[in-house]
């Protein structure tokens, strides 16, 4: 049992001196992403059990990252003029109930608004919880603190995803009554146990200026880290959807793409702790560049894939590393370039990428894989992370570079 003595050591050291309001969040997180079986086999619902189009699955799958880009700035904005609590629990009532009923709805029209909604409503969350986690907890145990969030959603998105492909087979609807119930749960535990943390100043007011969208937008450091990201997102955006559906194609069972999906989850569990430990005082630029080598060639690699599950499960392992080295680092940039009275704005628009990488990936995916074939679809995320990790570097040069006298330097990466 050494790699379990490992693993609990290094849970130990990344976990000490963190606040209880983290641990209570965390808990929340994971009791969500525990039941969080519909977003991943959504196109495998829509494609092998319904019957319709590749095309079609990526133009839902766009939808809900319509849905998901509005949601993060609205859910930014309001995380920091209502408060975290109340925006976070909003969000969580809205995704059970729209889960409910999407997996009750009929017809390529209605699940299609359905599935708008429930983008709308579950990445709303996402700023108030990345917002959370830089109230509480101290700048320099930032990047520990959301490696273990990032760890606990792919502890549950681990088991969720292996549990859901053996729960398909005998019926969906199970797996959205689930998710619904996961939702609602999470939503008790906040509503319980996590108190209101945004900052005095922002709720006394006039001592501190409001920051607006437009300032955020303004921002050229923080934007540059957005178009960068984007890049990216749009790679790690075929893992749900693309990917899915070239799986169904090449005539493997969902009980198989569960298993290999669910990798991404079980490797996440394993390594983060311990691979977050090895990263703590490396180049943040290194980081970054090798994270969008890893996941943009990672998925690159299915091109060659065929229909062995064993090497789908090869590149899986590939981008997942490259997905461990990169979250927890992009979220502690994020929280250290955003001003404390901004947080929510600040985490919004970073979510923003992620939500237009929802709505642009899907559907570009599956017209490359429709008319392209894999090497198309698969070639094009090869380009796109090169891409990613050639902006990285130009940022950690730009950065390096003296800052104007009249201007304090921020970090880049």
């Amino acid at each position: 049992m050494p790699a379990l003595h490992r693993l609990v050591v290094s849970l130990s050291e990344t976990s000490r001196g963190l606040p209880r309001q983290f641990w209570w969040l965390w808990t929340a997180t994971l009791v969500n992403k525990l039941g969080g079986f519909v977003v991943p086999f959504l196109s495998l619902y829509l494609t092998v059990e319904r019957g319709w189009s590749a095309a079609y699955a990526g133009l839902v799958a766009s939808l809900f990252g319509l849905g998901s880009a509005i949601a993060a700035v609205g859910g930014g904005v309001l995380t920091d003029r209502i408060g975290r609590r109340p925006t976070l629990l909003a969000a969580q009532l809205g995704t059970a109930v729209s889960v409910a009923v999407l997996g009750f709805t009929d017809g390529p029209v209605a699940i299609a608004a359905v599935v708008f909604l429930v983008g709308l409503t579950s990445n709303a969350s996402r700023p108030a919880i990345s917002a959370i986690i830089a109230d509480v907890v101290p700048a320099a145990d930032r990047g520990r603190a959301y490696a273990l969030n990032y760890w606990a959603i792919n502890i549950g998105f681990g088991a969720s995803a292996a549990v859901a492909g053996l729960i398909a087979a005998h019926g969906y609807l199970t797996l959205f009554l689930l998710d619904a119930l996961s939702t609602l749960l999470c939503a008790v535990v906040v509503f319980v146990k996590v108190p209101e943390s945004r900052p005095a100043a922002a709720v006394s007011g006039p001592a501190v200026p409001e920051v607006g969208l437009g300032r955020v937008f303004r921002d050229g450091r923080f934007m540059a880290v957005f178009g960068v990201n984007l890049l990216l997102a749009l790679v790690a955006q075929q893992g749900s959807t693309t990917l899915a559906v070239d799986m169904g194609r090449a005539g493997v069972p969902a009980s198989q793409y569960g298993l290999v999906i669910s990798l991404n989850g079980i490797l996440i569990v394993l390594l983060q702790l311990p691979l977050t430990r090895l990263m703590e005082g490396r180049s943040r630029t290194g980081l970054l560049v090798a994270s969008a080598l890893l996941i943009g060639w990672g998925f690159g690699l299915t091109m060659f894939a065929g229909s062995s599950a064993w090497f789908f499960a090869l590149t899986v392992v590939i981008w997942t590393i490259g997905e461990i080295v990169n979250a927890p680092t992009m979220m502690a940039l994020v929280a250290e370039l955003a001003p404390a009275e901004a947080r929510g704005r600040y985490q919004g628009v970073y979510s923003l990428s992620w939500s237009l990488a929802m709505f642009l990936g899907p559907a570009g995916g599956a017209l490359l894989l429709e008319y392209g074939g894999g090497v198309a679809a698969w070639g094009a995320c090869a380009l796109l992370g090169s891409a990613a990790a050639a902006g990285f570097l130009l940022l950690g040069r730009r950065t390096a570079a003296p800052a104007p006298v009249e201007e304090p330097a921020r970090a880049l990466v």
